[in-house]
């Protein structure tokens, strides 16, 4: 049963205290349109003959992204629905489930009556668009299916703030928004696709409007729980963002798919990561705030963040690996660069400690880590007197790093082999938690 009261908290003001979830119902009712009224007649002729045949694969390859998408966010929309814990937040989350329901039926009309793709039912059309589907795609809405099972079971604040974090600030503000902007300028830039445009206005403009509410309903749950919300809201998005890179990623890492329309992947990731932190901001939980290891490695700009993240994930560190990880010199200093800058802050330890690695393949040299407040850094060659020895394959580290391999189970099957001081472990976990 819902309460009508409203979350009481000392925290100081926010930008979303000044919206309320009144306005943001009386806004979905001021902003209707029909998806079934566009006449597609004209998208069908440009799309035929102003297109050339590169440019339809690359815009498909995109627009398959957002149909999938919209069919997902609107079937896993009821248990949140369910665990908002006032009567008003639920009223917007059904208008929110409508929208995305007309989103689906937007996109399966176009790809059908535009593209030739399915036999006018969402299911054939879903079924054609799946393969174009990219790995960190998969990941995250996977992630987005297993937390709507995980929210039917808990209803507690800090889930619903996890839950809420994945799909308003993760999937509509960093993913799909920018994706929208970088679909509708071009399209604004060179004329085309006059009801497919008018249709992608329309959903940037119901998207806006939930990412609000998304960003709201944030800020209250952590008010409410304010140890217990961060805390969630951290977890998720260390699980989720080493997939983010993979998002946007054409096939085969082919840039032209996204360059022929006049934009690079940086331009787009710099406005995902950018629209995430403000986000995250804006609801009162920055992320250099959130409990735990940085979640992005700091002293670095978004364009080099988004860069990073680019050449992580096609170097097989970060997310889905498709290979071999990378194992040239310039790809090694890179992530152990990368981990360096996300050592955890709250470590706790006492004294300088340093940990080594040393890999079993003969091409990849040795490197260690000296955990020092103020002063830490990762080195190339062998230290002096390292407290914690690491052998393993390069392949394996890569592995843990990218969470792909759990560190205690490559321990016990030997493929982790420490050697030192037995307590420098306990403080290895200590300086990398998420490990």
């Amino acid at each position: 049963m819902a309460t009508a009261s409203a979350p009481t908290s000392d925290v100081g003001t926010l930008p979303t205290d000044a919206i309320s979830y009144e306005d943001l119902y009386a806004r979905w009712e001021r902003g209707q349109w029909r998806a079934t009224e566009l006449d597609f007649s004209e998208d069908a002729r440009q799309w035929r003959e102003d297109f050339t045949e590169f440019e339809r694969q690359a815009a498909l390859w995109n627009y398959c992204l957002f149909f999938w998408g919209e069919d997902a966010v609107a079937d896993n929309l009821s248990p949140y629905i369910d665990a908002a814990p006032r009567e008003e937040q639920k009223y917007f989350l059904a208008t929110q489930q409508v929208d995305e329901a007309r989103h689906a039926v937007f996109f399966k009309r176009f790809m059908h009556e535009v593209c030739g793709i399915g036999d006018g039912s969402m299911a054939s059309g879903l079924q054609a668009i799946r393969p174009q589907l990219t790995s960190g795609f998969r990941k995250i809405f996977d992630r987005l299916d297993t937390m709507a099972d995980e929210l039917r079971a808990d209803r507690s604040p800090a889930k619903l703030a996890a839950a809420v974090t994945l799909y308003h600030v993760v999937i509509e503000a960093s993913l799909a928004q920018p994706g929208q902007h970088f679909i509708c300028s071009y399209l604004e830039r060179r004329d085309q696709l006059p009801a497919f445009r008018a249709g992608m206005e329309n959903i940037a403009a119901d998207e806006q409007r939930h990412i609000g509410f998304g960003v709201k309903l944030l800020s209250d749950l952590a008010r409410e729980d304010p140890v217990g919300v961060p805390k969630a809201v951290a977890a998720l998005l260390r699980d989720v963002t080493r997939y983010t890179a993979q998002v946007l990623m054409p096939p085969g890492w082919d840039e032209r798919y996204i360059t022929t329309f006049g934009a690079t992947f940086d331009e787009v990731g710099v406005e995902g990561l950018t629209s995430m932190t403000t986000k995250l901001r804006s609801a009162g939980l920055p992320v250099e705030s959130l409990p735990g290891p940085p979640l992005l490695p700091p002293g670095l700009t978004p364009l080099e963040l988004s860069q990073r993240g680019r050449a992580l994930a096609k170097a097989g560190i970060l997310g889905v690996r498709e290979g071999p990880t990378r194992r040239d010199p310039e790809t090694v200093a890179l992530m152990f660069d990368t981990i360096t800058r996300q050592v955890d802050p709250s470590h706790g330890l006492s004294r300088p400690v340093t940990f080594q690695w040393e890999f079993t393949d003969p091409d990849i040299s040795t490197w260690h880590l000296r955990v020092d407040n103020g002063s830490t850094a990762a080195v190339q060659g062998e230290a002096e007197r390292p407290d914690l020895r690491l052998r393993l394959s390069w392949q394996d580290w890569a592995d843990i790093v990218g969470q792909r391999l759990n560190p205690l189970q490559a321990v016990a099957t030997g493929r982790l082999r420490p050697r030192g001081n037995p307590l420098a472990l306990r403080k290895l976990m200590r300086v990398f938690p998420q490990s």
